[in-house]
């Protein structure tokens, strides 16, 4: 007869084998977060990107800006250098018209000089020579300083070059005009060289005491 051989007694195989529904609802759940985050990530992200994006158009016109700005800058300068060039060259062009009539008047007085048979003929026409030389710089704005003799001194229009005794003319005054000045539109180009008076000589200054 043979030998029953004892039956074995079943294994808590449930307890043992790992859970698959818990592991699947781990898994979901990771998976479930990962697209949250990422989402939260890319919506943080955009914002800086459009901000630098938009200081580089901003330092883009900027830039540019500057540069047109120093175009303009060298265009200026070069068109200023240019006007005063031709200002320095043509500024004159006005009165070397005006004196070119004096120039061909004083050709022909010469001219008229020497043919002449009276002193006051030549006289005369160089003194309308003269008259028309100065009228073509009073038309430029140049005015004569000629003070007249016994006048008053002053220093904003005079030089004084000496002083000389005088019985007729004050002290201080104008005995004497040396030289002419001038004065372009009311500017003082050259003073009138003058002597003023110091008064009666000393002999006539003890005479009267």
């Amino acid at each position: 007869m043979s030998e029953k051989k004892p039956a074995q007694e079943p294994t808590d195989n449930a307890a043992e084998a790992p859970d698959e529904s818990d592991a699947s609802v781990t898994d979901s759940a990771a998976e479930g977060s990962d697209p949250g985050v990422a989402a939260a990530s890319g919506e943080s992200e955009a914002p800086q990107v459009s901000e630098i994006e938009k200081l580089k158009v901003e330092r883009d016109e900027l830039h540019n800006r500057y540069l047109r700005a120093v175009a303009d800058l060298d265009n200026y300068r070069r068109r200023v250098m240019r006007e005063k060039d031709e200002l320095r060259q043509f500024a004159v062009s006005g009165l070397v018209e005006s004196l070119l009539p004096v120039f061909e008047n004083l050709g022909l007085a010469i001219a008229s000089a020497q043919q002449a048979k009276k002193p006051e003929d030549i006289a005369t026409g160089v003194a309308m020579v003269l008259e028309q030389f100065r009228g073509a710089l009073a038309s430029v704005g140049l005015t004569e300083i000629k003070p007249e003799p016994g006048g008053d001194f002053d220093p904003h229009k005079h030089e004084s070059l000496s002083h000389a005794a005088s019985d007729t003319v004050p002290e201080e005054k104008i005995v004497n005009v040396i030289r002419s000045g001038f004065a372009l539109n009311e500017r003082l180009i050259r003073p009138a060289s003058v002597v003023l008076s110091s008064g009666p000589p000393a002999d006539s200054a003890s005479d009267a005491k």
